[in-house]
């Protein structure tokens, strides 16, 4: 069985080995990596001091922060704050606390209101979650247990999954009923409540989203549609479509990089193999898929332009911090290692030269896309690129130090 095991995971092996050494893995400076973090984040908070907003996005040709208002709409708004309570984990400055408090406070009118889509968990989780996993303040703990109850009234039963965006039902364009895997990510809500004082049910929920997602949003290699589109009343899957990706059978770089976060941690709360098994499959193709030598993906795999086709730093960025804790939880050493490796060197790239922001820009990182059928955000420095950028450095170094790397529990 061993040897199976081995013979399964020796291409993906060799394929990392031959494209990375062990004198490029040993040049990942972690410490001055943080360091580098933190004075961008300083930059940033120097830039934007007294207005109140959140940066979104600083675009290839501009060198600042363009800032959004703090609106229910604006689905990043709870990275700039997830980010800014990472750099005071590393920091643990009076003055990094500050800041991260006061940016996170700034989402407080977003804590009462009803669902405006799923993405409460990016907004509120990674905001006052991060919060009171480092402060222990028990109003932003309510605040979470709050919004999980909110995100779960957008569950559908008969389907088996949270309705992602409930306006685009409205409007007819992705209805009757329609899940994205983005919606993946913010399970972890659920599951971080239900294991913390809230409703039980929580965790019943996120498990049968991740279950009928596994079912139907996939295809047979592993590679997901963005969207799925249900039958709201007989909970019947009928189709599987792109809205940010290339097209409808296309792999969306960033699409599969929530799956293979998403999946991980469900496996982490769930312990069900089932979810181990396919953390594995779609990270597995992602790594497969990857240009050769190189851990930065183009935005969409099946671009027709490449090789001139833009990058996706964020993609990157995720797949990194979710293959640390892959690594962790693997039960077979030979994959773990491999993961591992291969979020190393994701590092070393993103560490580069090449899309570290440094001196030209106050963001962390440069070459990510946001919407790129939409003409958005393309060859962007974006919030959430920095917020997984910061996060996977903050693993690596527990990693390195033997540390779990599980935050759900405080």
């Amino acid at each position: 069985m061993k040897f199976e095991k081995l013979l399964m995971v020796l291409p993906l092996a060799m394929l990392l080995l031959s494209s990375c050494s062990k004198e490029e893995v040993a040049k990942l400076d972690i410490n001055n990596e943080l360091k580098y973090s933190e004075n961008q984040v300083h930059r940033t908070l120097s830039e934007i001091k007294g207005q109140d907003k959140m940066p979104r996005n600083i675009m290839d040709s501009l060198v600042h922060w363009n800032l959004v208002n703090i609106e229910i709409s604006e689905w990043t708004a709870g990275f700039w704050p997830g980010t800014l309570w990472y750099n005071y984990e590393n920091t643990q400055s009076t003055d990094d606390l500050a800041a991260a408090t006061h940016y996170t406070e700034l989402l407080k009118p977003l804590t009462t209101l009803p669902a405006y889509d799923h993405d409460l968990g990016f907004q509120l989780f990674y905001s006052y979650g991060n919060g009171y996993r480092l402060t222990g303040r028990e109003d932003y703990k309510q605040i979470v247990l709050n919004a999980a109850d909110t995100l779960a009234t957008l569950f559908n039963p008969k389907v088996g999954t949270i309705l992602s965006w409930p306006r685009e039902v409205d409007n007819g364009r992705f209805a009757p009923f329609n899940t994205i895997m983005d919606n993946m990510i913010n399970l972890e809500m659920l599951y971080w409540a239900a294991k913390n004082g809230g409703n039980k049910e929580l965790y019943d929920i996120a498990t049968k989203h991740a279950e009928t997602t596994m079912k139907y949003q996939f295809r047979e290699d592993g590679g997901n549609y963005h969207v799925a589109i249900y039958d709201p009343l007989t909970g019947e899957f009928i189709k599987g479509q792109t809205h940010q990706g290339y097209s409808d059978s296309s792999l969306w770089a960033r699409g599969q990089a929530w799956a293979i976060y998403g999946y991980t941690f469900v496996y982490r709360e769930t312990k069900d193999e089932r979810f181990l098994r396919f953390a594995e499959k779609v990270a597995d193709l992602y790594l497969a898929r990857l240009p050769r030598g190189e851990f930065v993906p183009y935005w969409d795999f099946d671009a027709p332009d490449i090789p001139n086709a833009p990058r996706d730093a964020s993609s990157a960025a995720i797949v990194a911090s979710g293959l640390l804790e892959l690594s962790q939880l693997e039960n077979d050493k030979v994959k773990g290692e491999v993961y591992k490796n291969a979020a190393e060197n994701m590092l070393i790239e993103l560490s580069s030269d090449k899309y570290q922001s440094r001196q030209s820009k106050p963001s962390l990182l440069l070459h990510s896309t946001g919407h790129y059928p939409n003409g958005s955000e393309i060859d962007a420095s974006i919030n959430y690129a920095d917020y997984y950028y910061i996060e996977a450095l903050t693993r690596y170094k527990k990693v390195m130090s033997g540390i779990s790397i599980q935050r759900n529990n405080k």
